[in-house]
């Protein structure tokens, strides 16, 4: 038989960088597709955290304003822009009372009222006919607009409230309505070094004077990302209550994520009267 060269199999140095070449395209794109993807994942997980932050903070703001004790909220603006805080006294229960002393009667302990539908506890307060802020925040003397609840014994549909103190209330209020109420809270936009946060703050007491973050101890983070310059661009005011309308509560924070700026434009009733 005649020989035969055996032909050993095999890629030449010219289709390995033709395959090296065309593999490495195909990387580069698919590459391109995966990172481009992942931007827009990591970018709309970004805003859709502040819309949920935003929308619960401005949500739990309405909850909070539309059933505070009516003429409770005041706000306090600092001169630095350092922060905006809206105070307020949320209601924790309400009914009408029976029977109260007021001025110029002779001072006591204890009213009547209708059993209300949630139950009233030791060292919350009573408050008939508020006007101003004045009247529910300052400290109690013998006359005043708020009283604090000692105890409180049931019979039947009627309540008997005993005050920690004998006073007289300043006046009676026209439909008989009695509110009670635990401990103001404030809601305060805070300028930071990055930007504003929203945060809530309770259980500080009553003050005289409206009072300033540091006074009322460490507050719960409620929403970031907020940008507006507080005494240009206000993230709350405040239209005082009239003897035609309730007072109203403008909500405007403004913020803003991966270049993208949104702002709320909402206005909050105080729905309750005196």
């Amino acid at each position: 038989m005649p020989f035969r060269p055996v032909k050993n199999a095999g890629f030449t140095l010219i289709e390995m960088v033709t395959v090296i070449l065309i593999l490495g395209i195909v990387v580069v794109g698919l590459s391109s597709f995966v990172i481009f993807g992942t931007r827009i994942f990591v970018e709309s997980s970004a805003v859709d955290q502040v819309l949920s932050q935003s929308r619960f903070g401005i949500e739990r703001m309405t909850r909070d304003i539309r059933r505070a004790i009516p003429n409770s909220t005041r706000l306090l603006t600092a001169s630095d822009a350092s922060y905006q805080c809206l105070e307020l006294l949320p209601i924790s229960t309400s009914t009408s009372y029976l029977d109260a002393p007021f001025s110029p009667q002779t001072g006591q302990n204890s009213l009547t009222a209708i059993k209300s539908i949630n139950s009233i506890e030791a060292d919350q307060s009573v408050v008939i006919y508020p006007l101003t802020a004045d009247e529910i925040y300052n400290p109690q003397g013998t006359t005043a607009k708020r009283f604090i609840v000692q105890s409180v014994a049931e019979s039947d549909d009627k309540l008997t409230i005993t005050l920690t103190k004998t006073g007289r209330f300043t006046e009676a209020s026209p439909l008989q309505r009695l509110y009670v109420a635990d401990s103001p809270l404030s809601y305060c936009f805070i300028n930071t070094v990055n930007n504003v946060e929203l945060r809530l703050y309770q259980d500080y007491g009553y003050k005289v004077s409206q009072p300033s973050p540091t006074e009322m101890g460490n507050g719960v983070l409620m929403a970031q990302n907020i940008t507006n310059t507080l005494t240009v661009n206000p993230a709350i005011i405040v239209t005082p209550s009239s003897l035609v309308t309730n007072a109203i509560v403008h909500l405007q924070p403004v913020f803003t994520v991966n270049g993208e700026t949104f702002q709320y434009n909402h206005q909050v009733q105080v729905m309750n009267v005196p």
